[in-house]
């Protein structure tokens, strides 16, 4: 089944400043441009609206130390542990073994589609961890030249350290894969500064393969 998202912008529109909206079929764009066309030509294709950007989904330039450097706690561990990402000495006080890598690989996962990302530098060593990569369907790209050397302090929001040029991962034209997010951020200033302003946690789409795999409550 066609699936039209139409948000306030798209970025990087194919088809001209009007478009608002892209139509998905099978993990694909199908079509880009006015939501009233894309809604017209495709009458039985099911639509969901959202406020702000949307724009080619981002790729993570810190992706393996903060799934293979860094433990993402469990919600029931908030009380003793904290929500943010645990490295350093808190990281060493825990027992880590392979099941609990696996489990906190998949929550980080989880929080960075929360912040609109679509693909991650690796590669990936640790085995439980290439495993919950592999699986969440989230691309793999060679680094960013300097990720690893030139940053020292890990941000699950990329637009900490990188700009927002050097992190868009793929398009939005017509046969690329469907792999893109929506902030809710003001669409009339520039989108690195309107992203920068409010953060990537200001995400509230991701779509991966034509799915939806983050939507904020």
């Amino acid at each position: 089944m066609q699936t039209i998202h139409a948000a306030d912008r798209v970025l990087d529109r194919p088809e001209g400043a009007d478009a608002d909206a892209v139509a998905v079929d099978g993990g694909l764009i199908v079509a880009a441009g006015p939501y009233e066309r894309l809604v017209a030509e495709r009458p039985q294709a099911r639509v969901r609206r959202w406020p702000g950007l949307l724009l080619p989904g981002l790729r993570h330039p810190q992706a393996v130390p903060l799934l293979e450097g860094a433990y993402h706690p469990d919600p029931r561990e908030a009380g003793e542990l904290g929500t943010e990402p645990l490295t350093g000495d808190a990281l060493e006080a825990l027992a880590m073994d392979d099941t609990r890598w696996g489990a906190s690989a998949r929550r980080g996962l989880q929080r960075l589609m929360a912040h609109g990302v679509t693909a991650l530098d690796g590669p990936f060593t640790h085995p439980a961890v290439r495993t919950a990569v592999a699986r969440s369907g989230l691309g793999v790209r060679v680094p960013l030249k300097g990720s690893r050397h030139e940053v020292t302090a890990l941000a699950l929001d990329p637009l900490v350290h990188f700009p927002l040029n050097a992190l868009l991962d793929g398009d939005l034209s017509v046969g690329a894969p469907a792999a893109f997010a929506v902030f809710d951020v003001p669409v009339g200033e520039l989108p690195d500064h309107a992203l920068r302003l409010r953060g990537t946690g200001s995400c509230v789409a991701t779509v991966l393969g034509g799915r939806l795999v983050h939507r904020a409550r």
